[in-house]
């Protein structure tokens, strides 16, 4: 079993910066954050290995956004940098415990979800 819990989620204006946090409980292979508007599909924007230094990104957001560990403190950081109004979504973290991960950015590989942590970007 996995569980996480997301926090640093806000209101931020165009072209500024958030951190979100996910502290994580248990072992995974895999760990990544995902995001949601409402009345759209859920998808990834950052995976990373967990135990191994690999990371990928969605094209929307690479060079913006930087996916990053704490292992002594079991967490889990998305840098959110030039933040534009079409980031505004809920955001949520998510492990795998399959070392295998076909599909790196779709959210069915992941078994393990938090609750989310809402952003919004807006002037």
């Amino acid at each position: 079993q996995v569980q996480l819990a997301e926090s640093g989620g806000g209101s931020v204006q165009p072209g500024g910066s958030l951190r979100l946090s996910c502290s994580v409980t248990g072992d995974s292979n895999w760990l990544g954050w995902f995001r949601q508007v409402q009345g759209k599909e859920r998808w990834g924007v950052a995976i990373m290995r967990t135990h191994y230094p690999y990371d990928y990104y969605d094209p929307s957001v690479e060079g913006r956004f930087t996916i990053s560990q704490d292992k002594d403190k079991r967490t889990i950081f998305l840098q959110m940098n030039n933040l534009q109004p079409e980031d505004t979504a809920m955001y949520y973290c998510a492990a795998r415990t399959d070392q295998y991960l076909p599909f790196p950015l779709s959210p069915t590989q992941y078994n393990f979800w938090g609750q989310g942590t809402q952003v919004t970007v807006s002037s």
